[in-house]
């Protein structure tokens, strides 16, 4: 889209978006350009006489020439128009003019605009206006508008409750008969719970309507058996899909009418009734034509099995974007290209629409892989007996989603934070697409269900441009760990870790408790205990004369044990055992469990094939009481939907009980290192729920002045793209967020320090600040306590002396500091893990050892505490061989500071205070650097919108 010459600006292209709707459908929100003219004037003749009132007061039937004009003619700044567009068709308007205090048109400086949508009246009620309205105030923010003013009849409800829920600071009034409502466009808590409140129900929406689908059809149906649709769609009704079903080709003869018993057509658009998903396998030179036929025919979503996309080149890249540009053109969504599939289990479902030979058991776990062969993996682990972790697993939902061009992970979570049937989420991801966005979807989804992820070697899927981390993994690790997400090393690790999180309640600590016929065996798992932070009872051997009724006396005695949080039960075979004994066993072990269920039971086994399947067979699938197990938080289920939905209540749950359908279901693993790492991974999980239920705030500080950084950062950034800052325009920036930095004056001669020094006062360091010097007091390039200027000068000298001219040195003088502990502080905006705030003691133990901290902004006065003592030398700060403790509440307080200005100025891009001294009381900041960049044009701050890739 392009505007005339005589405009203001060119074509704002970054605001284009695709936004999820209420239903789940998707729209396209653009500017209005003068080439929409016979858009808007059909689009309006398609508005009821109604809703055209409401618009304009009036009965208002058509536009005049002049009105489309007015409409459709922007200068992208003082007067601006959005459509929300469905193929290619405008399904609503917005826009805005300013104005000036009294109400006529005007231009910057004035900040206020009035504001007026209009809905067609058959997408009404699908959320449009209040996608509409997101991203028409981001746009006025851009453009140096902070007030919107509206204008509504009082017989409007739509509108009027479109204005009041969006959650902004508003005023109303009522006047000649019209509700006049004005409100601040700066986002506010509220504003913006609303608008993730509405992202969460619009995407779980979107991905129901292709994991619940009403039909479905398969395009690309071989007539003889074989090949990939035919494969599809033969597992789809050997499944038992509980919708309708439809093969489709267009080499069918047209007398064909059925398909081995499935209704066959030719085409999409031949199906009479709808069809809510079609999954396309038809070669790659035909898939457009078979969009055009689904969007035509009002198909909700596609999975796109075929190939021949970015995994095949350019070209294929290329070919893949239009894919999604066409799908969206539609409304619909897609889960591919080079997908395997998707599949619920759900028993009035019954969805194999994937190619998956054999439907999986119905369950608790949902699993979402990027790679169709980890997918295969996955669903076959969990389903197969023998080798591994023994025992069938059930699944509630798995999604495929190959080049990942559309649904991603992210939205997939966003499905399962409320999904009454799952009660797990495990997670193979290639990349973190939209850091931002999953580790706060992460953090809300582990607060009510726990979400298991690993990560494969970073490379993204087919088409993307996925920016790597420059963060060690470990730290990756550690970060996604405090969004809640338990994050493992393998396929392995995902599964274990999975199925005793599905199997069993969440430990209340970490004490474990082990019993076993096997003295050799216990002491492994006690040292695999150690080994994983776990605090470990001293092993009770049973010998290898134990019965079934011992296993059942001891476990009985573990449980009921207040010091016990778990129990690892280790069992080897005795001589001449059989099917019978490895039953007794089981049930034994069962019934111990089922009598104390809040805590949780595992099983090292070796080589009992019989006593595995025997644990994994579930003796009632009808709901069990639970009780509260001595020392837990309580006995309710955080999981179990009938009971607990994911609410804020819900959330506040820690322990529990497993799901009815896996209820007595007791984990048994192959090896103690793999039992205990997974009981690990369990008890770090349970922690983090309990200290999830008062994470702490971000401090309201009232001295911060964001308005006069924001003005700051805006000067600064008109100078270039990107640049360091000053020291002057540092110390300024850093100053309005409350944050000293002790100034350093050049001293490039002797004369300079002196001057320096007296305008600073004494005593004074001298420093010397080349690179290869700087923040380096152990090569002697500083001169501390230099109390007048002849140690001033004797100092400079040396300095000299030793290191060369002063242009070589770039000497500073800089007032003395009370003595304390030398720490750094810094802040980044990293590619894949986003806003990250770091801490260590400066010198060798952060640049040599590594031991630095981290969290992911915005922090928390409890994250700002705990990230101060997480380094591993953190008793330098408290006392360490009677050494003065410091004023760790002062630096608590600066990360505070320097968190927000991150978070509140996206521009911001780096921070560094080095070194922060921190004494036994207050602290001083003795050099500090600050870059700034322009913000990106969307990120997960701003409006709803779908990634493009």
């Amino acid at each position: 889209m392009q505007q005339t010459s005589s405009d203001r600006h060119e074509y704002p292209a970054h605001w284009e978006a695709d936004v999820v709707l209420r239903d789940g459908g998707t729209a396209r929100i653009r500017p209005i350009t003068v080439d929409d003219a016979d858009r808007l004037v059909s689009f309006y003749e398609q508005v009821s006489d109604e809703s055209k009132y409401y618009r304009f007061f009036a009965p208002y039937p058509r536009l005049s020439a002049k009105d489309v004009h007015r409409f459709t003619h922007h200068d992208f700044v003082d007067r601006v128009g959005l459509a929300a567009t469905v193929g290619g068709e405008f399904i609503a308007t917005v826009r805005y003019d300013r104005i000036s205090a009294d109400g006529r048109a005007a231009s910057a400086p004035a900040d206020e605009a009035e504001v007026a949508f209009l809905v067609q009246d058959a997408h009404q009620g699908r959320g449009v206006a209040s996608a509409l309205l997101e991203h028409i105030a981001a746009v006025a923010r851009e453009r140096g508008i902070r007030r919107f003013a509206a204008e509504v009849l009082p017989a409007n409800n739509k509108m009027i409750k479109v204005f009041t829920d969006a959650g902004y600071t508003q005023k109303r009034s009522f006047e000649d008969g019209v509700v006049r409502l004005e409100f601040d466009l700066e986002p506010t808590d509220r504003s913006l719970a609303v608008q993730r409140a509405r992202e969460q129900r619009a995407e779980a929406r979107s991905v129901r309507r292709l994991l619940v689908p009403g039909s479905v059809a398969v395009v690309g149906v071989g007539r003889s058996p074989g090949g990939v649709g035919r494969s599809v769609l033969d597992n789809i009704r050997d499944a038992g899909f509980t919708g309708g079903l439809y093969a489709v080709n267009k080499a069918f003869p047209e007398e064909q009418k059925d398909l081995d018993g499935v209704p066959a057509y030719r085409s999409v658009r031949d199906i009479e009734g709808p069809v809510d998903l079609v999954v396309v396998a038809v070669p790659v030179e035909h898939v457009p034509e078979v969009v055009t036929e689904c969007g035509e025919h009002g198909v909700q979503g596609l999975v796109v099995v075929t190939a021949g996309y970015a995994e095949s080149g350019p070209e294929g890249r290329e070919r893949q974007r239009e894919l999604v540009r066409h799908a969206r053109t539609y409304g619909m969504r897609i889960i591919g290209p080079n997908a395997f599939g998707v599949i619920n289990t759900a028993a009035d479902v019954r969805l194999n629409a994937s190619l998956a030979p054999e439907m999986p058991r119905p369950g608790r776990i949902g699993l979402f892989a990027q790679s169709g062969a980890i997918g295969i993996a996955l669903l076959s682990r969990l389903h197969r007996r023998g080798g591994g972790v023994t025992g069938v697993t059930g699944v509630s939902t798995f999604v495929s989603s190959g080049n990942r061009a559309d649904v991603s992970g992210n939205d997939v979570l966003q499905y399962w934070y409320d999904d009454p049937d799952t009660d797990v989420a495990l997670m193979y991801l290639e990349s973190i697409g939209n850091p931002r966005k999953f580790t706060r979807l992460a953090r809300r989804t582990a607060a009510a269900k726990p979400l298991v992820v690993v990560q494969g070697a970073g490379s993204a899927p087919q088409g993307h441009a996925v920016r790597a981390t420059r963060l060690p993994h470990a730290t990756v690790s550690a970060l996604l760990r405090q969004a809640g997400v338990i994050r493992v090393e393998t396929i392995t690790e995902l599964v274990d870790t999975g199925l005793l999180l599905a199997r069993q309640p969440l430990p209340g600590g970490p004490r474990v408790a082990i019993v076993g016929n096997s003295e050799s065996l216990g002491l492994l798992t006690y040292d695999a205990c150690l080994s994983e932070g776990l605090r470990p009872l001293a092993p009770l051997d049973l010998t290898t004369a134990a019965t079934a009724a011992d296993f059942h006396r001891a476990l009985s005695e573990a449980l009921a044990d207040e010091a016990c949080d778990a129990v690892v039960v280790t069992a080897i075979p005795a001589v001449g055992e059989g099917p019978a004994e490895d039953a007794a066993l089981a049930e034994a072990l069962r019934s111990a469990a089922a009598a104390v269920p809040g805590k949780p039971v595992l099983v090292v086994h070796v080589e009992l094939g019989g006593l595995a399947e025997a644990l994994s067979a579930a003796t009632s699938t009808a709901p069990q009481s639970v009780s509260t197990a001595p020392g837990t938080a309580g006995g309710a289920h955080p999981f179990r939907p009938a009971e607990r939905p994911p609410t804020a209540e819900a959330e506040q749950a820690v322990t529990g009980a497993p799901a009815p359908e896996d209820a007595g279901l007791i984990p048994a693993y192959p090896a103690a290192e793999r039992a205990v790492r997974a009981l690990a991974e369990a008890v770090k999980y349970a922690q983090w729920r309990r200290e999830a239920v008062d994470p702490g705030r971000v401090p309201e500080f009232e001295d911060i002045d964001e308005k006069g950084a924001a003005q700051l950062i805006g000067g600064l950034l008109a100078r270039g793209q990107g640049l360091t800052l000053g020291v002057d325009d540092t110390c300024d920036l850093l100053g309005k967020y409350g944050v000293d930095v002790h100034r350093a004056l050049p001293a490039p001669t002797p004369d300079a320090a002196a001057e320096a020094a007296r305008t600073l006062g004494y005593p004074v360091a001298l420093k010397a600040t080349a690179p290869h010097l700087r923040h380096r007091a152990d090569l002697g390039g500083v001169r501390l306590d230099l109390a007048d200027e002849d140690q001033l000068r004797r100092a400079y000298a040396e300095l000299g002396e030793l290191f060369g001219t002063p242009e070589e040195l770039r000497p500073v003088v800089q007032r003395m500091a009370p003595r304390g502990v030398d720490t750094v502080v810094r802040a980044v905006i990293d590619p894949a893990a986003g806003a990250v705030l770091s801490f260590g003691l400066a010198g060798a133990a952060s640049q040599l050892l590594g031991d630095t901290a981290h969290r992911l902004i915005p922090v928390t006065d409890r994250e700002a505490a705990s990230l101060v003592r997480s380094i591993r030398t953190a008793p330098l700060l408290f006392g360490w061989r009677g050494s003065t403790p410091v004023d760790t509440p002062a630096l608590e307080e600066l990360m505070l500071r320097v968190s927000r200005l991150v978070d509140d100025h996206p521009e911001v891009v780096a921070v560094t205070l080095e070194p922060v001294v921190v004494a036994a009381h207050g602290l001083s900041v003795l050099g500090a650097s600050v870059r700034l960049a322009p913000p990106p044009a969307r990120d997960d701050l701003g409006p709803r919108t779908l990634p493009v890739y």
